[in-house]
């Protein structure tokens, strides 16, 4: 009965199809190129009451703080979950702003 959960829990660590890994990726190798981020202000209120509401959002990755190459930190990112080199290079991946 326990193992099934312990089964469980290792296969979710298996590696991933490439594909997907590549998917997956792109994330890392977006932050790599610059952080991301984000800032919403708004004005929230009711009743006769007024109040400035603000978010401010930013990803910064150690890759990119190390200078590390987005095309590196992809590959290596596709090597380590899938097991295998990307099919594509980076550049050519689709929805790469590089």
């Amino acid at each position: 009965m326990l193992t099934m959960p312990l089964l469980l829990a290792v296969a979710a660590c298996g590696p991933v199809p490439v594909d997907q890994a590549e998917r997956i990726c792109l994330r890392n190798a977006e932050l790599a190129q610059r952080p991301r981020g984000e800032v919403i202000m708004g004005v929230a209120g009711g009743s006769g009451s007024t109040g400035a509401v603000g978010r401010v959002t930013l990803d910064i990755s150690s890759d990119y703080l190390a200078g590390r190459d987005p095309s590196d930190v992809f590959n290596r990112c596709v090597v380590n979950r899938s097991g295998q080199m990307p099919t594509r290079v980076l550049a050519d991946q689709p929805g790469w702003r590089g």
